[in-house]
């Protein structure tokens, strides 16, 4: 193949591919319809592994903390007790003096470990264990309920404030679904807590004042004991309740084969029949694990185009492809062939022998057009490899050499002087025989 088909065959490469580039023409598909949300104050969904948020509902509007606060609880405890977990502590009658709610039921004098009472806290909701947790951090309840709303801020919840450390209601201590979904991540961050807040029940090994006793889930996605309607196997923690005036709460992690959802539904009411917290949420877990996944937009095997190559004398081309599948997190009813896009480069016109497979010749993105009123969203990038080996001409790279080495302007200025010297070394013999005459 003479240069000219290789520069042609490059440029027709070059116009198909650029066909594919960037352009935002036509809408991607809209994502199926998120159930409406029944008889609750807010919702939030995100993906986990993407940090992509999904669905908002009412997403900063001030709700009250309710059960949420116990998220909080939890943070500050783990964090500042973490290296004394295995410790003994007795519980004292100023620990217990401002509990109200759900309980336990430790007693003064009892002698427990501060595992035991992350568990108590976080597996069975019980409050006794958020004020001894409170003493054992901080020097007072006051100064521990500080230490949340600090914590708070640097999470990025600036719309939340907590006056106790239990979500026992109190008109001043609100949220927004917003601010308890950043204090959930952080939550979820943390093994104990989700250990805890996972496990369908805790084995309390008995105390100098107790047999041992089972503390069960309150969150009924995580355990059947008390209500075993809305169970779901695909959930893990992180946190469920209710106050009378800020409703009912559930916030918790859903789990496909690929991929995590952050869910919450706060502020909902319940009847006889219908707990709407756990019905909301379970309508969202079956929207978000319908409606997005992680697909492939690229795959590997995919040639995309044939580059001319020089130095060899047994091809003329070689085909060059994705050195690895991209994958992104997109709507299941996309439309690869026409919402997905691919823009490309190379590194040269005209590739060089000897390549190796695998060798990287460029690079190409994946591009996602988005719909009309959004911006292309780059899916992903990586190389563009030789799919085959191609070796070398020793005679064709030695003539190459020779071309190369002749075109150098050291060469030229040599050709120029030595032009120049043997014209003044013939002018300078043809004066002197001119000179001496003839013989």
């Amino acid at each position: 193949m003479n240069k000219v088909k290789k520069i042609a065959l490059f440029l027709l490469c070059a116009v198909l591919l650029s066909s594919f580039a960037f352009a935002v023409s036509s809408p991607a598909k809209a994502v199926k319809e998120a159930p409406p949300i029944e008889k609750a104050q807010a919702a939030y969904v995100s993906c986990i592994e993407t940090g992509e948020v999904l669905y908002l509902y009412n997403a900063d509007s001030a709700i009250y903390t309710a059960s949420s606060t116990k998220l909080m609880t939890a943070i500050v405890s783990i964090e500042t007790l973490s290296d004394r977990l295995d410790e003994k502590i007795t519980v004292t009658a100023k620990m217990l003096s401002e509990v109200s709610g759900n309980r336990l039921g430790l007693q003064e004098g009892e002698i427990v470990s501060i595992r035991d009472l992350i568990y108590i806290l976080v597996t069975g909701g019980n409050n006794d264990a958020a004020y001894c947790l409170a003493y054992l951090s901080a020097d007072s309840v006051e100064a521990f309920v500080d230490m949340m709303n600090d914590r708070a801020a640097t999470l990025g919840a600036h719309n939340t404030f907590y006056t106790n450390p239990t979500g026992m209601h109190d008109e001043l201590m609100k949220t927004t679904v917003s601010d308890t979904a950043k204090i959930a991540k952080h939550a979820w961050s943390l093994s104990l807590f989700v250990d805890a807040s996972s496990s369908q029940k805790y084995v309390m090994e008995a105390t100098n004042m107790s047999e041992f006793r089972n503390i069960y889930n309150r969150n009924c996605l995580i355990s059947k004991y008390y209500n075993s309607e809305y169970f779901n196997g695909s959930c893990a923690g992180l946190n469920a309740g209710s106050t009378p005036q800020g409703g009912h709460c559930v916030i918790t992690v859903a789990k496909n084969e690929d991929l995590s959802y952050l869910i919450l539904v706060m502020g909902a009411e319940s009847n006889e029949d219908t707990i709407y917290s756990y019905y909301n949420v379970q309508n969202l877990i079956d929207w978000a694990f319908s409606s997005f996944a992680m697909i492939d937009v690229l795959k590997e095997d995919r040639v995309i185009c044939e580059l001319p190559v020089s130095l060899s004398s047994a091809v003329d081309y070689v085909t060059v492809a994705p050195a690895k599948t991209i994958s992104a997190f997109l709507p299941t009813d996309v439309d690869i062939e026409k919402e997905v896009e691919y823009s490309w480069t190379t590194k040269n016109e005209t590739l060089e022998a000897p390549l190796k497979t695998g060798d990287p010749v460029g690079q190409i993105s994946a591009v996602y057009k988005g719909s009309e009123d959004s911006e292309a969203k780059i899916l992903g990038t990586c190389d563009l490899v030789a799919t085959a080996d191609v070796e070398r001409s020793d005679f064709l790279y030695t003539l190459n050499r020779i071309e190369e080495f002749t075109k150098k302007p050291g060469f030229i200025a040599a050709i120029i002087f030595g032009v120049i010297a043997s014209a003044i070394v013939i002018l300078l013999n043809a004066r002197m025989r001119k000179t001496r005459g003839p013989y």
